[in-house]
């Protein structure tokens, strides 16, 4: 798709309800705008958290700026499509670097991007602020400027792998993921510590994820004595292709891991609504519902306002509308609390945050630890009990 040079975003009245910032109305004209550059793969086949990631962007966008903004000054985002490509995502940062002069980057949203774009905006002081999860992207020291807003990859992996071990009790596991750099990280992460817990990883795999047919794999994966099948990866036509797979072999094998194994696209992807049962993803406290489905209440209060403001949820994650929400108004907060758009300010504040209550987590930074996001607000979901974005408890959960 074709991607404009800036894509300005200015709320209508209808935001304004919504909004949950308190900005005041500016008394004097509009000054420059604060420019947040977003790194987001709108196409190709990591799109999927974009999506959700996108619309959260947009909705705090609008609220932000149909209240008056920032002490009178508008945000404008400046939005390039990655398309996956790390080349792409090293391209695009450079240009809002250098020519743009956005004031502070939101991603990209994953983490082979991520892995070849942290380092320039270390050397560039930017500001970023990301949901990318593999480790080594988040060091005070390496790269002072850039903080995590959502869990690290051992915060998932540490969750996944519980809930196999205690939960399902199995002993034999299957780890797959894509061929994406983040897909190879994060598989072979995961099976290390699988192992180092007694588990026996009998089949590990990282898979091109155009691959039409997943047959041959999932094959390997039963013969080898699989108990569950855990999976890394953001994309969800690979991840139905298994789905379906799996129940063209009848095999009742559960899969767990990535929370895009939740994703409302595989509903559309998947042959049969059967073929989504016994699929358990990273969840979270503030996104899953209990037993008489409801939320916790800053949820429910989110999911009022989004839905009134014609924000779809049902083919998406309510966790990635709310994380691209709380990225720009931290963003928007920094500048508030500092007085201006300095990169050393933003990154002050940010620096400064302590239990800091977004609608995704609650967030705590300082200056030398960049994880803001707490490991007992992460659950495991059950990934197709879907609603508004939102999900059950997977079994097991009291």
């Amino acid at each position: 798709m074709a991607v404009s040079r800036r894509e300005l975003l200015v709320g209508g009245a209808g935001a304004l309800g919504a909004a949950s910032f308190s900005f005041p109305m500016p008394a004097i004209a509009q000054s420059e705008p604060i420019r947040i550059g977003c790194l987001a793969a709108m196409t190709g086949p990591s799109s999927a958290p974009t999506i959700g990631f996108n619309r959260g962007v947009d909705f705090a966008v609008k609220a932000i700026n149909a209240a008056g903004g920032v002490k009178g000054r508008q945000i404008e985002i400046v939005m390039r499509d990655t398309q996956g490509d790390p080349t792409k995502a090293v391209n695009a940062t450079q240009e809002m670097i250098s020519q743009v002069k956005v004031h502070g980057i939101w991603g990209p949203l994953n983490s082979g991007e991520a892995l070849a774009t942290t380092p320039i905006m270390a050397r560039a002081k930017m500001p970023d602020i990301h949901p990318c999860v593999v480790e080594s992207l988040i060091d005070p020291k390496k790269f002072p400027s850039a903080f995590r807003m959502a869990p690290s990859n051992n915060q998932w992996d540490d969750a996944v792998r519980n809930y196999c071990l205690n939960v399902l009790k199995v002993k034999k596991v299957a780890v797959i993921g894509d061929t994406t750099g983040y897909g190879v990280t994060a598989v072979g992460a995961s099976a290390a510590a699988f192992k180092k817990d007694g588990a026996d990883v009998v089949y590990q795999a990282n898979i091109d994820a155009t691959q039409p047919d997943m047959t041959p794999d999932m094959l390997r994966a039963k013969n080898a004595g699989a108990e569950v099948i855990v999976v890394w990866s953001v994309t969800t036509g690979m991840e139905a292709r298994m789905f379906n797979t799996r129940a063209a072999m009848n095999w009742d094998v559960p899969f767990a891991g990535h929370p895009s194994l939740a994703s409302g696209e595989l509903a559309g992807l998947v042959d049969k609504p059967e073929n989504w049962k016994k699929v358990y993803a990273i969840g979270y406290k503030r996104c899953s519902y209990d037993a008489s489905g409801k939320l916790p209440p800053k949820s429910e209060e989110l999911v009022g306002r989004l839905t009134k403001a014609g924000v779809a949820l049902n083919d998406t994650l309510l966790w990635w509308i709310a994380g691209g929400i709380d990225a720009i108004e931290l963003f928007a907060k920094a500048v508030e609390a500092s007085g201006g758009t300095d990169s050393a300010g933003i990154t002050a504040y940010l620096n400064s945050l302590n239990k800091y209550p977004g609608y995704f987590g609650t967030y705590t930074f300082s200056p030398t630890q960049h994880n803001g996001y707490p490991t007992d607000e992460i659950v495991m979901s059950e990934a197709s009990t879907a609603k508004n974005g939102t999900f059950a408890l997977a079994p097991g959960y009291t």
